[in-house]
């Protein structure tokens, strides 16, 4: 089954598995800004003060207030093409897909993809700074109702579900299980700055037996390009959609 392929098309085989890893590039398609653009998220904010540990335990009204305002522009937001062309993958491929993606809005969720992590951490969710054994929770209240920080039941505050910079990133384990299983390993839209992210395509690349093959769509070459089979240039809202070719 051909899905509208492109030239620039990637087959799938009914053995591959695929891994998809989605970095800020495919959210800003969706108007999202983000800290490394000139007039980013983040202009006027040092990383340190709003997305840190220490910035929480300096001034946490402060950045309970800016991810106020990122799940504002979050719900504003709307998936993109790219986002649905990998829910469809997703769909047509079953269990053989799996998608983590380094954002932390719910734009794949609402385009529909189902089997993912998020290895920053979710906006729209909310847990105990004291880890004392309270769930993480879905939370899109708290943040547009109140200025105060929440208090957990334990008496300690409740803090953004975010993996800020310091901190150990979710979901690590499965990541690499799947990458270790993975023949197939594409990435969207990522600067191939950020570890371990940035390291993904060289696990896939020491995989056991058959060495995975790697793809990269992005307007940009990311600064790992000399690791991927192959370098798609182009914005994924425009590329992904005719790109896969389901044999």
């Amino acid at each position: 089954m051909t899905i509208n392929a492109s030239p620039e098309s990637i087959e799938i085989s009914a053995s591959d598995r695929v891994f998809v890893l989605t970095g800020a590039g495919i959210s800003a398609e969706s108007g999202l800004r983000t800290f490394r653009d000139s007039n980013g998220l983040w202009a006027g904010y040092q990383v340190e003060t709003v997305a840190t540990p220490e910035g929480w335990d300096a001034n946490p009204e402060l950045v309970w207030q800016f991810y106020s305002q990122r799940r504002r522009e979050a719900q504003e937001s709307q998936p993109n093409a790219a986002h649905y062309a990998l829910a469809e993958l997703e769909k047509r491929i079953g269990e053989r897909f799996f998608l983590c993606t380094q954002n932390v809005d719910d734009l794949h969720e609402r385009a529909g993809s189902k089997n993912l992590v998020h290895m920053h951490g979710e906006l729209f969710k909310t847990r105990c700074e004291a880890k004392c054994g309270a769930c993480v929770f879905e939370d899109r209240d708290s943040y547009n109702s109140m200025r105060e920080i929440p208090i957990c039941a334990c008496g300690a505050r409740l803090r953004p579900h975010i993996v800020w910079f310091g901190e150990i990133p979710l979901e690590m384990v499965r990541i690499q299980q799947e990458i270790a299983r993975c023949s197939l390993l594409l990435v969207v839209g990522t600067s191939g700055a950020v570890h371990p992210a940035a390291s993904f395509v060289h696990w896939a690349n020491a995989r056991r037996g058959t060495r995975a093959r790697t793809f990269y769509v992005g307007p940009e070459e990311p600064l790992n390009a000399n690791a991927f089979t192959r370098i798609i240039p182009g914005r994924a809202g425009e590329t992904l959609p005719c790109m896969f070719k389901i044999l």
